[in-house]
């Protein structure tokens, strides 16, 4: 999922260099993905970055592996529905991941083309599924390694029963560090609770179900303006209802991503050292 300006970035983080021949974090998220076993790529983006965005990414990958592109835009709405005027904010990540339908016919990972998930987690999302369960699944991080020293950020934490399995996740937002913890408006965290980065694992059988609740959003709250279907908020929903399971997949990988500006340093001084350690080639496009 691309589509993202990153207005507290301040800019096209998606195609912002961040590896040491001018890798971005996509690029990274590819090779791992295709180490993985994953086979065909499809980028949600907007029609107004397409050019840059096939420019910067895409031509790199359309020899090499099948690519599709599905545009996420406002208008792109369920029959009944329309825009309301004024409104120029996203409709979010269940819309991003719904409008894929008319590409994909395959168990899929669902990530955010900014963050840096780790060789691990889609290894671990790529064996599961390939096991073929009918569940979905969802790749699950430490919320201390997963904040910014430059401002607050937005985190689905998690809840999970004896099996591992997921039983809520909390879209939250405005998540801010403090002491070893963390803390929102009125709660405090440990910073050990496990949250959803968006990696998430589906079947196809998702996408009648986000039909259902995205139309339902529609109705409760279409007509605001700043209003967004979050994907974890969904999945919560499908999950509390008992219309799907999602499997809670640990990793050895660590998380690290570009939510302002001044991460892109540190994400910059990670990927050297996991290049250090041998895990990426000095030039991943070579």
């Amino acid at each position: 999922m691309a589509a993202g300006m990153g207005s507290r970035y301040g800019g096209l983080k998606q195609i912002d260099a961040v590896g040491p021949a001018g890798e971005t974090i996509i690029d990274y998220s590819i090779y791992d993905a295709l180490r993985a076993g994953f086979a065909r790529l499809v980028f949600v983006i907007r029609h107004d970055i397409e050019a840059p965005f096939r420019e910067a990414i895409g031509s790199r990958f359309e020899k090499r592996i099948a690519v599709d592109y599905v545009f996420q835009e406002l208008d792109k709405l369920p029959p009944g529905f329309t825009v309301p005027p004024g409104r120029t904010k996203p409709w979010g990540t269940t819309q991003a991941i719904l409008l894929a339908e008319e590409v994909i016919r395959e168990p899929f990972a669902a990530i955010n083309a900014d963050d840096f998930y780790g060789r691990g987690s889609f290894q671990t999302l790529a064996d599961f599924l390939r096991a073929g369960s009918g569940d979905h699944a969802m790749v699950g991080y430490t919320l201390r390694n997963t904040l910014s020293e430059h401002g607050s950020v937005t985190r689905g934490v998690c809840e999970c029963d004896a099996g591992g399995y997921l039983r809520t996740v909390l879209e939250l937002t405005k998540i801010e560090k403090h002491g070893c913890g963390a803390r929102t408006e009125g709660r405090d965290f440990s910073g050990d609770e496990l949250v959803s980065m968006n990696f998430w694992g589906f079947t196809p059988a998702l996408f009648p179900q986000l039909r259902e609740r995205f139309e339902t959003f529609l109705r409760r709250s279409g007509q605001e303006l700043k209003s967004e279907c979050y994907i974890p908020t969904t999945i919560n929903e499908l999950v509390a209802s008992g219309a799907a399971r999602v499997k809670v997949l640990g990793t050895p990988s660590s998380w690290f991503g570009v939510t302002y500006k001044e991460d892109k340093s540190k994400v910059t001084a990670s990927i050297h050292e996991l290049i250090a350690r041998g895990d990426y080639p000095e030039k991943l496009r070579a």
